[in-house]
């Protein structure tokens, strides 16, 4: 018999926990191979993890409720697997880890002979005369004792015969110097004490105020989604220079082709056609002629220009909380195959049906605002990724219609498409440039566009 340890699976670039929602396995109980054994939640998604191995489950690491860090072991099963090439293993390890271990024992005992030495040299040099200056042994017994070098004692000017160094001169000397070293220190720990002050006092500054609540106030604590996605979106406002680009758009054509293309689309495809995989292939292309703004940032200074367009899909859940599914590879989808996976992602992600893999990797995100007839907006961008796209109401407005004939006055669909990108990496031109591609593709929709 051998014991197999569960542990918590890697579930994206930035799911770091989990918390145990509940167990499906007690302790006794056999667990087939691919069968789960707990149930997780973590700011994206609910999910289970499955076991790699068939067995019997015999200890729990963790209760339910419990918030466990990936990579650590969730349980202990039982297996049947022969030992033999494990111990093997073990065996071999100890041996590395023992010759490791007299290796290292030799460096120290070489480090501490030579730190020795260098003592032993440094007390000679100390109490060795170099220009031909005479000191008496007590003098040179306390420069040793001390620490006082050959240079600075050879520097003191001597008070007895002929600028002799007499024990007087030695001590006043050290007590000078231990009292230079004593100022330097105070100094320090003054300044050290004025920047805590400092910092004391602007934390107090910025501190929020304990607000007061009132009868018939009702007093609500954040969901653990709630804490995650708030301290994930004021780490990116905190750490990417936001700056934002507004256009509007005159999507009229799109408007009149879906209106005539959706029955007959719904009764072929089984889908319901909505604008959002008409607005997310568009901006598919778009990314393809400038895969600048298809980036995500790699530590401080380095960015990695993605060869996928992963497109996140911004979708709001029942309990107002906000979840990304990511659209693998939209650069290589036709509107069919969009509309196919933008329904299947929003669906699942209503009903908590979303897989781990599916709400990471991604490289850029829409967001669909215009659903709660919003305008426009400002979005923070999803971090590691460098901008975002929020898509506003579409709206009939009268505009300026110019025709070979001259301008006149017609009743137009409109809507405003704002950018937010990261300023450091992406600048006006290149922010400005995108959405307009955007706003050329969309207005020349073709009316007559076969499905």
């Amino acid at each position: 018999m051998s014991k197999f340890e569960l542990k918590l699976p890697k579930m994206g670039e930035s799911v770091a926990e989990a918390t145990i929602t509940s167990w499906l396995k007690e302790i006794g109980d056999t667990i087939e191979l691919d069968e789960s054994v707990v149930e997780i939640a973590t700011d994206k998604v609910d999910s289970d993890v499955p076991c790699d191995v068939s067995g019997v489950l015999l200890e729990k690491k963790y209760q339910e409720g419990d918030v466990v860090k990936v990579g650590q072991v969730l349980a202990v099963i039982e297996t049947n697997e022969n030992l033999a090439s494990s111990t093997l293993q073990v065996e071999s390890t100890a041996k590395d880890v023992y010759t490791e271990v007299e290796e290292v024992v030799k460096s120290v005992e070489a480090e501490v002979n030579q730190a020795i030495e260098n003592t032993t040299h440094t007390k000679k040099q100390i109490i060795t005369n170099t220009d031909g200056k005479f000191y008496s042994p007590l003098v040179k017994n306390i420069a040793a004792k001390e620490g006082v070098s050959q240079q600075e004692l050879d520097a003191i000017n001597g008070s007895g015969l002929e600028g002799r160094v007499t024990k007087e001169d030695i001590l006043a000397y050290v007590s000078s110097k231990s009292k230079d070293a004593k100022s330097v220190e105070l100094s320090k720990e003054i300044t050290t004490k004025e920047s805590e002050n400092k910092t004391i006092a602007i934390s107090q500054k910025t501190k929020t105020p304990n607000l007061e609540v009132n009868t018939g106030d009702e007093l609500i604590t954040l969901s653990r989604m709630g804490k995650l996605i708030s301290d994930h979106m004021l780490h990116s406002k905190h750490k990417a220079a936001h700056v934002q680009s507004f256009i509007e758009v005159d999507v009229t054509n799109v408007v009149k082709w879906r209106a005539k293309a959706k029955d007959t689309f719904l009764k072929r495809e089984g889908e319901k056609l909505s604008y959002t995989p008409i607005f997310m292939m568009v901006v598919a292309q778009a990314l393809k002629k400038y895969p600048l703004v298809n980036i995500t940032f790699d530590g401080e200074d380095k960015v990695v220009v993605k060869k996928a367009i992963n497109l996140g899909m911004a979708s709001a859940l029942p309990d107002g909380n906000l979840i990304v599914p990511v659209i693998k590879n939209a650069e290589h989808l036709n509107l069919v195959g969009m509309t196919k996976c933008v329904n299947d992602l929003a669906i699942r992600s209503k009903s908590n049906n979303l897989k781990p893999d599916e709400i990471k990797g991604g490289t850029y995100t829409v967001t669909n605002i215009g659903g709660f007839d919003s305008v426009f907006g400002t979005p923070i961008i999803n971090q590691p990724e460098c901008a975002i796209l929020a898509l506003g109401a579409i709206r009939k407005v009268p505009a300026v219609i110019e025709t070979p004939e001259g301008d006149f006055i017609g009743i137009r669909q409109k809507m405003y498409i704002s950018h937010s990108y990261d300023h450091r990496v992406i600048n006006g031109a290149l922010g400005g440039m995108f959405i307009k591609e955007i706003k050329d593709l969309l207005e020349a929709w073709d009316v007559n566009k076969a499905i």
